[in-house]
């Protein structure tokens, strides 16, 4: 079976360990290679070839990094379809989803070509008498991404091509249960001209974490996950005096108003609750309609889009399932004990999408679209992120009942709220606590030019990702400020016609 490695210092590398986890295809079951999980010496070793490409890679101009990222980007359009087939083989996310993932990567790469001029400092003139102040944005040094399993390609994107924009050298830590797709991106910015040595991807798991948190060489560390992982990622890095972006869980809320245009409604909470299995952290997963019509009205919508709702394989001939398997049998397992523990507490499972049969999964992680009513605060699934396919209905009586129920809840992530009232909609931007909001749009996630990031316990850190603050997490700002002393000048009165 194939073992699948590292890459480090423009070369794949086999795996020094003896220890291995498996790699599966959720739409079968079975396992497709595994990977070497890497040693502690085996990551400081990655970390020591980032420490020691860093000097050179800091001294190319901001230009010819930006040229370098521009043939990246090419090269990942071309390669688009192969990309999303290694997604959708090891996520198991339906094709068009793993595509869309690709493509708001490569809007962050997009973002990082223009460091010419995002990395530009600040200048003044006669600060005082005769003195100047600038400042200057510079490179950190080495910095790492840890990323989660539900976007393989796009949130390692949100992470490095920015680091590297900057001046940074960059080591990627990939879900060991889908790392098939950082290592090809390695090769593709290795193509495009990339130095050897300037972009690391090292396999591994909490061994190999916790020296890129402890390592004094590595300056910076970007992590998207779960919250207790983000805590522990955030506490741990920060006490080794490194910077840190780590984003957490998520229970992303939308409030449906009586006026909300509910086809709308519901179109937009099929595709934010149920696509990609419900595996990301902007899912939609409760639904808050204000009002018993529209509460009921909503129920009867969502009953009859989730009969429609096609499962099965990720990559099929033909038109694309609407939701592929979940990553793994445990997760499935999980997401399936979360459902047990809705009907136990009470709420009522309209839909049961245990029950959906998927012909010829065989030992495919299949789970339906699974939909709960009377959903009250109190309870687990309402606590707690189930990362699966599984929407919950909370009902509010009023505008204030609702902004108050998603303003208790610790996480802090993205909220949505549907309607036609300017007015409402405008408050809850202003009383909502949530880090992103939309408005009549289900997944507030924004372009990559603007940073987002979380509120409460969905961000640990005080930059978020991407835009501005991207640029800003990984480069330090120098400022310098200078007089130069007057002098007696020799006073010239000859002109000398320059030379062609």
């Amino acid at each position: 079976m194939q073992t699948l490695g590292n890459f480090v210092n423009g070369q794949a590398v086999a795996g020094q360990s003896d220890r291995t986890a498996p790699v599966y295809n959720p739409a079968t079951g079975q396992q497709s290679l595994q990977v070497a999980l890497s040693s502690a010496d085996e990551t400081r070793e990655a970390v020591r070839i980032a420490h020691e490409a860093f000097t050179g890679w800091a001294k190319i101009t901001p230009l010819k990094r930006s040229r370098i990222l521009f043939k990246f980007k090419a090269l990942v359009e071309e390669h688009t379809d192969e990309l999303a087939t290694l997604i959708s083989r090891e996520h198991g996310k339906v094709f068009s989803d793993a595509k869309g993932e690709v493509t708001r990567g490569l809007e962050v790469v997009e973002f990082a070509c223009g460091i010419p001029h995002l990395q530009k400092g600040e200048h003044s003139m006669n600060v005082g008498t005769g003195v100047d102040s600038y400042s200057m944005m510079q490179p950190l040094g080495v910095c790492a991404g840890i990323s989660p399993f539900n976007f393989p390609a796009m949130v390692p994107m949100w992470m490095f091509p920015i680091a590297l924009a900057c001046g940074n050298t960059f080591v990627m830590k990939p879900s060991e249960k889908d790392p098939s797709t950082s290592m090809r991106l390695a090769e593709l910015l290795k193509e495009a001209g990339l130095p050897d040595g300037v972009f690391n991807v090292v396999n591994g798991d909490k061994e190999s974490v916790d020296v890129l948190l402890t390592d004094e060489r590595v300056q910076a560390v970007s992590f998207v996950g779960s919250t207790p992982i983000a805590e522990y990622i955030y506490a741990t890095a920060s006490a080794h005096g490194k910077r840190v972006q780590a984003l957490g869980g998520a229970k992303n809320h939308m409030v449906i108003m009586p006026d909300a245009d509910l086809d709308q409604a519901v179109g937009a909470l099929m595709g934010a609750a149920y696509g990609s299995a419900g595996e990301r952290c902007m899912a939609i997963s409760v639904a808050v309609p204000v009002g018993e019509e529209t509460a009921n009205r909503l129920r009867e919508k969502l009953v009859a889009e989730l009969k429609q709702l096609t499962v099965g394989p990720g990559l099929v001939e033909g038109p694309d399932n609407d939701m592929g398997p979940l990553i793994t049998r445990e997760h499935l397992e999980k997401v399936k004990r979360y459902i047990q523990v809705g009907v136990d507490e009470g709420a009522d499972l309209v839909v049961d999408g245990r029950d959906t049969a998927v012909e010829g999964a065989g030992d495919g992680f299949f789970l339906g679209g699974s939909l709960f009513d009377h959903v009250t605060p109190a309870m687990r699934i309402h606590r707690e992120e189930i990362f699966g396919p599984v929407l919950a209905i909370a009902r509010a009586a009023s505008f204030d009942d609702a902004v108050a129920m998603v303003n208790a809840h610790e996480f802090g992530n993205g909220t949505a709220i549907f309607t036609r009232d300017g007015d409402a909609a405008r408050q809850y931007c202003e009383q909502i606590q949530v880090g992103m909001v939309g408005v009549n749009v289900p997944i507030p996630v924004p372009m990559a030019f603007h940073s987002f990031g979380g509120w409460k316990r969905s961000l640990f850190g005080p930059l978020h990702m991407h835009g501005p603050d991207g640029v800003r997490f990984n480069t330090r700002m120098k400022t310098i400020t200078q007089r130069w002393p007057s002098g007696i000048r020799e006073e010239t009165n000859h002109f000398t016609m320059p030379t062609h």
